[in-house]
């Protein structure tokens, strides 16, 4: 067992639930660490009203993963929380679990890293806000992915005023939506809230939700309980889970077109899962008017694929997010114009880079919230001699053979790079955290990123 002296010291972007549910993990092998924040407080995401502008929370925002779903392993959320708490709820469950575990002394706030310099001979050099620059021996990214707000460019311009969905708090906020006009471009989960929200009578004077393709959308109760609260179990194969599920959302819902929506041309699991308890209830009821693509921007006016012209004053542009690490100056390191990370070793760690971690940088479901602390078991275990990675060659095997499981069946578009089954990866993860310490004995737990003299300019 190497002594706290001995082991490596490690530098975290970010205090959202990715970066400090990582933090907890190395303090529990007495790993040392700093946290780097932009922000004043943690929360990333679920800080409502970030001042760091990295928020996507808007004020009637509930998560939709159950509770059952997104809880830590080792800090049960709230008995009396409901199925599907509020965003305030999940941030302040967040400051419970940082508290509790001792980890706030570790965050530097108002701290932006704003360069992060691999070293020829590995090894981090940090350089902060401050003007400080740093040394470490490890890098673990957790900066987020719900934050670099994409809006897609169209021919003409557009005279009223838009934002992209990352920006709205409020019907209210930043545009004043009532008594408007508004469309809604796109019909993922921020789409559907926001939507459903602002289709209200006394809301929008109309509603209108523009989409290029149909997609299912799955209510977020069956039987009295949350959807997701009792998934199929992982050890069973994937085509018969998919097609279990297929049929059971197909038996909830019926078909899209009953309710006004474009038929999709693809399976319930062939995209990312549109959950939303409203929308369909607000489609049904007339509330929502549903468009095709849009083909041009004129002045007042959006004309559509199928010629049809709307008059609008506000577009909501909830058209996803791009994934950016400002930080890197190396393009080893970044994703590509696709919108694709570096391969990623169970979604952690670049072959040939043994010092980098990227934390939670996956779209799983059923929830993001409590993926990094599993993906924290291997980088604990990891930089404490306890696991030991496989060969170079193996783990890009391993890595196109686990993306073509947890991608192959998604249609290709930017949204869908990221891709995961939350219960395959855990149980996979599992098996491979016990191959992995078996390794590591074999080579007498070595620690593979030594503790190096660190020099701070």
């Amino acid at each position: 067992m190497a002594t706290a002296s001995q082991l490596p010291r490690v530098c975290i972007i970010g205090a959202g639930c990715s970066g400090f549910t990582t933090a907890k993990r190395l303090k529990d092998y007495g790993i040392p660490f700093d946290i780097y924040e932009a922000s004043d407080d943690i929360g990333g995401t679920w800080y409502y009203n970030n001042p760091n502008g990295m928020s996507a929370c808007y004020q009637s925002l509930h998560i939709d993963t159950s509770k059952w779903r997104l809880a830590f392993e080792d800090y049960p959320v709230p008995a009396e929380w409901p199925d599907y708490p509020h965003h305030s709820q999940l941030l302040q469950y967040f400051h419970d679990y940082v508290d509790h575990f001792g980890l706030r002394q570790h965050i530097r706030f108002n701290t932006r890293v704003e360069d992060a310099t691999r070293k020829p001979g590995g090894g981090w050099t940090i350089t902060l806000s401050t003007g400080e620059v740093k040394d470490y021996d490890a890098l673990a990214v957790a900066n987020g992915h719900h934050w670099a707000a994409r809006i897609p460019e169209y021919p003409g311009h557009f005279d009223g005023a838009q934002i992209h969905s990352h920006q709205y708090r409020t019907p209210f906020e930043p545009v004043n939506c009532i008594g408007k006009r508004v469309l809604v471009v796109g019909m993922g989960n921020s789409a559907m809230d926001v939507a459903s929200e602002l289709s209200q009578r006394p809301m929008a004077q109309r509603l209108f939700v523009s989409t290029r393709r149909g997609v299912w959308i799955f209510p977020k109760y069956y039987q009295g309980q949350p959807l997701d609260k009792n998934p199929a179990p992982a050890w069973m194969p994937k085509a018969l889970r998919q097609w279990l599920g297929a049929r059971m959302v197909k038996k909830l819902v019926g078909k899209m077109s009953d309710y006004g929506l474009p038929e999709p041309e693809i399976g319930p699991f062939e995209s990312h899962g549109t959950v939303s308890g409203e929308f369909l209830v607000r489609a049904g009821s007339g509330d929502i008017a549903m468009k095709p693509g849009i083909e041009r921007l004129d002045g007042k006016h959006v004309i559509f694929s199928d010629g049809t012209s709307e008059e609008i004053d506000v577009i909501i542009w909830a058209t996803g997010y791009d994934i950016s690490f400002p930080f890197f100056k190396d393009p080893a390191f970044t994703a590509d114009s696709d919108n694709r990370p570096p391969p990623l070793y169970k979604r952690i760690i670049q072959p040939g880079v043994p010092d980098l971690f990227y934390m939670g940088l996956a779209q799983p479901l059923p929830t993001l919230v409590n993926f990094a602390e599993q993906q924290s078991k291997l980088v604990a275990a990891y930089l404490a001699g306890e696991y030991a990675l496989p060969g170079d060659d193996e783990m890009r095997r391993i890595i196109t053979a686990d993306e073509d499981y947890y991608t192959g069946q998604y249609y290709a578009a930017r949204r869908h790079t990221i891709q995961l089954d939350f219960d395959h990866y855990v149980r996979a993860l599992k098996k491979e955290l016990a191959k992995g310490a078996a390794r590591a004995k074999a080579i007498g737990n070595r620690l593979p990123v030594p503790a190096r003299q660190l020099e701070e300019a």
